[in-house]
């Protein structure tokens, strides 16, 4: 008769357990000294090894040739208590025997000698889901215990257990077992089964099993029966993984703010009878990907996606700010919370749609930041349009400082600074500069600036500012501090003096009547 891999290679010792060396290394060092304790709570998320770890520590506490701490796995106990003929080894269900009398039941049965070994080991799985009375019950045979009795309690929700029992319990918190550890087991099972077992689908069998050995297991068994070799498209298969081509359109979509495209896709998925709030869900989980390919660095061990996969979100990822990543995954979360109460599902993904691709419409802060942090970028680059008073004082200006401008050559200096241009921004620079320098804000207050590649030419009207900037390192700093995180870029500073326009010529006959006046000649102007 067929049997299970996850039954079939379920480790026999503790050296054989993966993924918990803190929890296996304590608890052989305390059979191997004779000093363990009555009662064990061994919480984790499932497929991590608690219950295996029971029977393991039932096992050893009761084998007459334990080596190191482990069962020897060869004598008549460790084989009876594997087949479940060993009656002092009793493993309870709580979630079916939960109640008052059964917990009753098992204190009268604990008081007398165990007849085959020499501890009665009761391992209580799902402790959680006894209720208050059972654990009232519980906890007076707890508090003084039979020397012959061993308690393992295992739960995935230590929070429910009673502060009263956990303080008579060892407890030992069982990890997530990493996808690596779980592929390296899962080759060596695939070795032991003769199956062809690529690397790349092992460390993704173990990204889908979320942390449990079990799950990993029982899906490389579901693979193995497709047959051939088991690559990660037989992976990807075998776990009904949808594939992210529709999800990486959708995104394109949102990213064009083509609302138009997004209803036909969302319009196309429903005629394909795509559940709407199985859509949604895998959006956000989309979007969970691209926000840890622009945090992280080895992104590829927290996604759970095929290698060509990730490297074509790559690109929306880089295309995206990080702050738009996070407002898309706001509103599908929310959208997916709201078709839990209603029969149109993809009336209210099309709605979070229109909002995605026309965040003005949303008046929630998330988008507000959004709309901020793309209009900062626009200024950075220099492509954000000013409004029409704007743009009219500026060609003003701009006309007036033409026709002021000199005709005659100029030195050397004013031809260098001749090209500098009016500097846009620079009323939202000295609005920074109020915040982490007002004295120097003060200075600037009726200022004017001109940029020349990266030298921002400052035009003061108050002779303090020379003063601060020749002196004082902190107002210098302070002001390219504003300038950077104004526009993105580091400005060298230097002073702006517009230039004087040349004295006009005097009249020859002038110079010579004003020199015979000086000289006492009398002259007489007709």
């Amino acid at each position: 008769m067929y049997q299970a891999l996850y039954r079939k290679y379920r480790p026999k010792t503790f050296d054989d357990v993966v993924g918990q060396p803190h929890i296996t290394r304590t608890l052989q060092n305390e059979v191997r000294a004779g000093k363990t304790a009555h009662a064990y709570l061994f919480t984790g998320s499932r497929g991590t090894g608690k219950t295996t770890c029971s029977k393991i520590l039932a096992k050893a506490v009761n084998c007459p040739n334990t080596r190191d701490g482990n069962p020897c796995g060869e004598c008549e106990i460790c084989r009876g208590i594997d087949e479940g003929t060993i009656m002092d080894v009793l493993e309870i269900d709580a979630a079916s025997n939960n109640g008052v009398d059964n917990i009753r039941q098992l204190r009268e049965d604990a008081y007398f000698a165990p007849g085959q070994v020499q501890r009665r080991v009761y391992i209580i799985d799902e402790t959680h889901m006894l209720s208050t009375g059972a654990f009232n019950a519980l906890l007076k045979i707890m508090e003084e215990p039979p020397a012959h009795v061993l308690f393992i309690l295992a739960t995935t929700e230590a929070h429910k257990v009673p502060a009263t029992i956990l303080s008579r319990c060892q407890r030992f918190d069982f990890r997530r077992i990493g996808s690596e550890d779980i592929g390296g087991y899962l080759e060596k099972i695939a070795e032991k089964e003769k199956v062809s077992l690529d690397h790349n689908a092992a460390l993704l069998i173990g990204k889908l099993a979320d942390g449990g050995m079990r799950d990993a297991i029982s899906l490389l068994d579901l693979c193995i029966s497709y047959g051939g070799a088991v690559t990660a498209q037989v992976v990807a298969q075998a776990a009904g993984l949808a594939g992210s081509g529709h999800l990486l359109e959708l995104s394109k979509a949102f990213l064009e703010k083509d609302t138009a495209s997004c209803m036909e896709q969302i319009g196309a998925l429903h005629e394909k009878s795509v559940d709407m709030e199985r859509l949604c869900g895998d959006l956000v989980a989309f979007y969970r990907d691209l926000m840890l390919l622009k945090t992280v660095d080895q992104p590829q061990r927290l996604i759970v996606a095929l290698p060509e996969e990730i490297e074509n979100m790559r690109p929306l990822a880089d295309s995206m700010p990080l702050s738009q990543i996070l407002y898309i995954m706001s509103v599908l979360q929310e959208t997916q919370n709201r078709m839990t109460k209603t029969a149109n599902r993809r009336t209210e993904l099309e709605m979070s749609a229109v909002r995605i691709c026309n965040p003005a419409m949303d008046g929630s802060i998330e988008a507000v930041l959004t709309r901020l942090e793309a209009l900062e970028a626009a200024v950075r680059k220099g492509t954000a349009v000013l409004p029409a008073a704007e743009e009219k004082t500026k060609q003003e200006k701009s006309a007036r400082q033409k026709s002021a401008a000199p005709s005659a050559p100029q030195p050397q200096e004013s031809t260098i600074l001749s090209d500098a241009r009016p500097f846009g921004q620079w009323q939202e620079v000295l609005g920074r500069l109020l915040k982490t320098n007002p004295p120097l804000f003060a200075a600037l207050k009726t200022s004017d600036a001109y940029e020349k590649g990266d030298l921002m030419l400052i035009d003061a009207k108050n002779e303090l500012f020379f003063k601060l900037i020749r002196e004082n390192e902190f107002a210098k700093d302070s002001l390219r501090d504003a300038l950077l995180a104004q526009t993105g870029k580091r400005y060298r500073l230097g002073p702006y003096r517009a230039q004087e326009p040349p004295p006009a010529k005097k009249d020859p006959l002038e110079t010579l009547l004003d020199a015979a006046k000086e000289l006492g000649i009398p002259v007489e102007e007709k």
